[in-house]
């Protein structure tokens, strides 16, 4: 199977429980709690809203796909914060992470934030790379962020979420 069989939709609460699923299988020293991800849904929907968070679900034919990558951003004013992004281990590799990374861009250009900050393992190289391709660039460092394994963040910042949005499509366009 391959990310382009995954199709992309806004998370629901039913869809907690498979992402906590991915979520303690993928980070286990860290996961998040169900607690969190129903609080960043609760500020997900409605004229208010400052969430923005997706799945990504390889549709199957008894109606019940199965859930293979996920996403979230916060806005507040003009500037969003990558929360979480995570792909199944057998989708790395496939270009659902830059999908899923094109859409939280896509959503804080919505927002009309006017910079995109997240934070990522020091010892993540892939998605270090993921973060380069579309224009993230290295700001800072926060000590002990992820706990209890007290590995560091390296702090990444993108200045143009829109302008990125429009040369990852355009460059995934001419490479595909």
């Amino acid at each position: 199977m391959t990310a382009a069989t995954a199709v992309l939709r806004e998370m629901r609460w039913w869809d907690i429980e498979p992402v906590l699923e991915l979520e303690h299988e993928l980070f286990p020293e860290d996961a998040w709690s169900a607690g969190m991800f129903w609080s960043e849904l609760a500020h997900a929907r409605g004229p208010h809203a400052t969430r923005r968070y997706v799945v990504a679900e390889i549709p199957s034919d008894s109606g019940s796909g199965r859930l293979v990558g996920y996403a979230g951003l916060a806005a507040a004013g003009d500037l969003a914060d990558v929360q979480t992004i995570a792909a199944a281990r057998d989708q790395w590799g496939t270009g659902l992470g830059a999908r899923l990374l094109t859409d939280l861009l896509r959503a804080a250009t919505a927002f009309e934030c006017a910079e995109v900050l997240l934070e990522v393992r020091v010892d993540n190289t892939r998605a270090q790379k993921l973060y380069e391709r579309f224009g993230f660039e290295p700001i800072g460092f926060r000590r002990g962020y992820y706990q209890p394994g007290n590995v560091d963040a390296l702090v990444m910042r993108l200045t143009d979420p829109a302008q990125a949005t429009t040369e990852s499509t355009e460059s995934s366009e001419s490479n595909g």
